[in-house]
């Protein structure tokens, strides 16, 4: 592929520099022309004006990716302008379909030597002086326009990249820091359970009928005030306010236990979040893994199929020459296996689509928003060993959230325990009150050994000590707690055992993955080489055509084994971290 996307390269060069009334297909951009995953190759035309920039073209009418094109800024655009439609941009990632024909491309100077597809007609240079010089000033103002009026769309995703953003965007991570937020709160209730409860009340009502006297608790001094009769002088209205608080001051530790109760719950929360990130990250690997094997088998297929059409094409040469060495037998073996390859496309696709949707889904796109991930092969280029399994099995014991969560669990039952145990001695505090009453058509007794409900002014503090005596509900309660506690403990032991059942599995699982992906590699390459021979014998003349047919059977069986182990080795290894719980830190 790499080869013919340099090919492509170069004929745009020369399209671009000589050429008009050219048209050319952009290519694959998926790997590019260099390098890096994700790098388009690009060719531009300099001058003294007007630009000219053609990315990624091919000389055959391929993409990889399912995306869509949309046209970029200097990547495979016309110069600005220069009259005529843009050239769509060759899509990046994983997109699906072929892209059109694109229009002509018109070179701000051409090259009198170079000549056209179409019957060698040339340009000259004179003519295009003037758009070019056009061309130049309205890329001058194009390049002064600020970088927010001209959005640029986001690359590719690498691995790393697509499970960082799944880590922290997924809904399920979202939904998990919501709950850790809810533990922070009940950790800070907890903390301030200390800080008295103000029970104030305030009011106003009326009317309040008359009552007079000497202020000091003497008879009445107005005939109104008298009771008993239906004269209530000069009405009036009350107001009043009163409240109370108890500030705790010993509890016997059921304060303390409280506190340290609600301190677990932060870290169960984010043990818990922690927890949800991992697995979503497994899943964004898994979905990442299986997007290249897709892309991977396709290109495979597309190989097998060329190779099978080649054949077809020589037995049917050879049927016209009625030579002896094939049969029409041999036409209809060949055509059967070239449909079981059609077949199995339809599959690859539908797998490849769904990936792309998991990973859509995972990394939170906002609808309409695609996201494109790098092509790479799935073989590792370094020979990385897993660790042993005994390493696994302490970074598991080190690092699993769920054991940090247990953990925080039994102590908070330990404390609710304490706490039930004290509930039965009382606690003691500091309690206040006050009481204010006014009242506009009562006179105020100044005199401490008189009733007045109409205008009171107290208030007080004093220790005192409160507690409940329904013994027989607070031994229910704390056998109930200590059945939970010892509920949580068996919990513990089953966690652990399960890890590390888990991590045994995990790691058994990993290193037959290994050993398959290195013998079906070896196998493949063999098999490479009975393909070649086959073909040649047969194209020469000397092989039979079910040798060809089983060369290719075979290979096409130990690339599909080959492909898939070594997705079962990236995807095993994504899982070993899961199930170790080994921070992103250390997993790179």
């Amino acid at each position: 592929m790499r080869r013919h996307l340099d090919r492509g390269v170069t004929v745009a060069l020369v399209l671009a520099a000589g050429m008009s009334a050219a048209q050319f297909t952009p290519g694959s951009a998926g790997q590019g022309g260099g390098s890096t995953p994700g790098t388009t190759g690009t060719g531009t035309t300099s001058g003294t004006s007007g630009t000219g920039t053609t990315g990624g073209v091919s000389g055959t009418p391929t993409t990889s990716g399912t995306g869509t094109a949309t046209p970029t800024p200097g990547t495979g655009s016309a110069a600005p302008g220069v009259s005529g439609p843009q050239t769509p941009a060759p899509t990046t990632g994983a997109g699906g379909g072929t892209l059109p024909p694109g229009p002509p491309t018109i070179a701000p100077e051409s090259v009198d030597s170079a000549s056209t597809p179409s019957g060698g007609r040339t340009v000259s240079p004179a003519p295009m002086k003037e758009p070019a010089r056009e061309a130049q000033q309205v890329k001058q103002g194009v390049a002064n326009v600020p970088d927010t009026q001209a959005p640029r769309k986001a690359g590719p995703l690498t691995l790393a990249q697509l499970v960082e953003r799944a880590r922290t965007s997924d809904l399920r991570v979202e939904e998990a820091s919501a709950e850790l937020r809810k533990f922070e709160a009940l950790y800070k209730q907890a903390r301030w359970a200390w800080f008295p409860k103000f029970e104030i009340t305030v009011g106003m009502g009326g009317p309040i009928p008359e009552a007079r006297n000497d202020g000091l608790g003497g008879p009445p001094t107005t005939k109104a005030s008298l009771e008993g009769d239906l004269d209530f002088g000069k009405v009036g209205v009350t107001v009043f306010s009163n409240g109370n608080a108890v500030l705790p001051i010993y509890t016997f530790g059921k304060l303390s236990a409280l506190e340290k109760a609600g301190a677990q719950g932060p870290i169960l929360g984010a043990a818990l979040r922690e927890r949800v990130r991992d697995e979503v990250g497994f899943q964004a690997a898994q979905a990442y893994y299986s997007y290249q094997l897709a892309r991977a088998g396709l290109q495979q297929m597309e190989e097998v199929s060329k190779r099978l059409e080649d054949a077809a094409e020589k037995i049917a040469a050879l049927l016209k020459e009625e030579s002896p060495q094939v049969a029409q037998v041999d036409t209809y073996k060949v055509r059967f296996f070239r449909q079981v390859v059609e077949a199995r496309k339809a599959d690859v696709i539908q797998g490849r689509a769904l990936a792309m949707t998991a990973i859509g889904l995972l990394a939170n796109a906002p609808p309409g928003e695609e996201v494109a991930v790098v092509e790479e092969d799935l073989p590792l280029e370094d020979e990385v060993q897993p660790p042993s399994l005994e390493r696994a099995l302490e970074l598991a014991e080190q690092y699993r959230p769920e054991l940090t969560a247990v953990a925080a669990g039994i102590v908070a039952r330990e404390s609710e325990v304490l706490i039930r145990e004290r509930s039965y001695f009382p606690d003691f505090g500091l309690a206040g009150f006050y009481d204010l009453r006014f009242t506009t058509s009562a006179t105020r007794q100044r005199s401490p050994f008189a009733y007045d409900p109409y205008n009171d002014r107290t208030a007080g503090v004093g220790l005192v000590m409160r507690g409940t005596f329904d013994i027989p509900i607070k031994d229910a309660q704390l056998d109930q707690a200590r059945a939970e506690l010892d509920k949580l403990r068996a919990q513990e032991k089953q966690i652990h055992a399960a890890i590390r059942l888990e991590v045994t599995k995990v790691h058994g699982e990993l290193v037959a993955a290994w050993a398959k992906a290195k013998a079906f590699t070896d196998a493949e390459k063999s098999a490479r080489r009975w393909v070649t021979s086959a073909f040649a014998a047969f194209d020469l003349g000397t092989g039979e055509t079910r040798d060809l047919v089983d060369a290719f059977t075979a290979y096409a069986q130990v690339t599909g084994d080959r492909a898939k182990s070594w997705f079962d080795v990236r995807l095993g290894m994504a899982a070993l971290s899961r199930v170790t719980g080994t921070p992103p830190a250390l997993r790179e």
